[in-house]
């Protein structure tokens, strides 16, 4: 007969508890949320007239005297349950700015609208997956007395791919660096895209708000060689933004010429340091600049907007590149689950992050990201609705049954988070249940559409 673990005899308890069939009430709601928040306090709703109590709630009737709510981790790794929750509101966030939808007009499909991928520029000579990897003639070899070729053909889950051919050879400090100033970069670029605009129609810069306006939403994606890309949806609106027609000047042919020529340009450059001196920072010479057609003959919207909405529940460990913890102590480098490469990148994140000019950019506390800094998904104000804005319609749609003309007075504490080994067992099977639910949900739409 099999011994009971930890977890079963844990679960054992919690069913064992009066209070069970709520309990599991509380877990449900949240989704089965790996990490959940615990609350204490009440909420208390009244007539704003005549102050007559028409709800009350307190923490105290239930199981454990809290309320469990979601943790809203985006990364699938932490917890899958909200990382979906998150991809949902990222597809609607970035599906309206491409088809309309949630305040915005669905005119904005008609207007100039690119998606954009700009790379990092090389760091050095890394093996890479399809063709023969780095071949050479004349063989030769490097001055550490390392190959210069490679001549093998890796599958794309070859485990050297995106691995330095020479790592004495690799420039990690620069590549640190460009990940610090990744952010800037993007800024520039965008400065830059809007300057070109202007210029190719005879305008100033400072003019060009009166005449167009651009908007945008930017993911980072991490590539095999541990180096961020980013992927970006670029819309020309007129001056009031997505209720205003851009002018007959903004096509998505010079929409394409300011992009490659912005990203060729753009030049961001490093304080000077005694030991890496002053670098130069650009993007890579990869640009891509694709138009959306409303039409259907270009990227599909509805593709776009999912890609974007998949990549940013993944979580770095999940990537390859870094993890999802921060590192707080050079140990931690040596035994973080990464690759040599990703751990000399960690390293020259703590190395460089211990020199006083480069101070500003708290270097070692995004070592586990690789220096990177910035948010893995960033947008303009005017492009579309906020995160902030999605809660609170679901937040509004959950409690539609609030009376009008009431008045809610809240008080809640933090008091602690995540699951016992029986609860967190409990928990993943309830979220499994809810997974298999929507996937079979979406199977039979998916069906009854087809069958139409």
């Amino acid at each position: 007969m099999r011994q009971l673990s930890e977890a079963d005899r844990d679960a054992i308890r919690l069913a064992q508890d009066p209070k069970f069939a709520r309990w599991l009430e509380q877990i449900a709601a949240t989704g089965g949320c790996a990490h959940p928040v615990h609350l204490s306090g009440s909420t208390t709703t009244r007539d704003a007239t005549t102050g007559e109590i028409l709800h009350h709630y307190d923490t105290r009737d239930e199981p454990g005297e809290r309320l469990s709510v979601r943790c809203r981790n985006r990364r699938a790794t932490v917890c899958a349950p909200c990382s979906r929750l998150h991809a949902g509101d990222t597809f609607h966030l970035v599906r309206a700015g491409l088809l309309g939808g949630k305040t915005v007009p669905t005119t904005v499909r008609h207007r100039p609208r690119l998606f954009v991928t700009l790379t990092a520029p090389s760091f050095g000579s890394v093996h890479r997956a399809g063709d023969r990897c780095r071949p050479r003639r004349d063989g030769g070899e490097c001055e550490h007395g390392r190959p210069l070729s490679c001549g093998a053909v890796h599958d794309t889950t070859d485990s050297l791919v995106g691995q330095p051919l020479c790592a004495d050879c690799y420039d990690y400090p620069a590549h640190t660096l460009w990940h610090a100033h990744a952010g800037k970069l993007w800024d520039c670029f965008v400065i830059g895209v809007r300057r070109h605009l202007a210029s190719s129609v005879g305008l100033t810069q400072s003019s060009f708000p009166d005449h167009a306006r651009l908007s945008f939403a930017r993911v980072a994606e991490y590539q095999k060689r541990a180096a961020v890309h980013a992927h970006a949806v670029v819309r020309l609106d007129g001056p009031a933004g997505p209720d205003d027609e851009p002018p007959a000047w903004g096509t998505p042919a010079r929409l394409i010429d300011a992009v490659r020529a912005s990203a060729h340009r753009v030049v961001v450059r490093t304080v000077y340091s005694p030991a890496i001196g002053e670098l130069a920072l650009r993007w890579g010479a990869q640009v891509d600049a694709r138009p959306l057609r409303a039409d259907g003959l270009g990227p599909d919207d509805e593709a776009v907007a999912a890609y974007v909405a998949k990549y940013v529940t993944k979580g770095a460990s999940e990537t390859g590149a870094g993890t999802d913890h921060r590192l707080t102590t050079w140990d931690d480098i040596d035994t973080a689950p990464v690759t040599d490469h990703v751990r000399a990148l960690m390293r020259s994140c703590w190395r460089l992050g211990g020199l006083p000019e480069y101070a500003p950019l708290h270097l070692r506390a995004w070592a586990h990201t690789l220096g990177y800094r910035g948010h893995i998904l960033t947008k303009s104000r005017a492009y579309s609705t906020t995160y902030a804005a999605l809660r609170a319609d679901r937040a509004e749609y959950v409690g539609r049954d609030v009376l009008p003309g009431a008045a809610t007075d809240a008080h809640w504490r933090f008091v602690g988070s995540g699951h016992t080994s029986g609860a967190a067992l409990i928990a993943a099977g309830i979220a499994e249940d809810l997974e298999q639910s929507r996937r079979l949900h979406a199977e039979a739409k998916a069906e009854g559409e087809w069958s139409r």
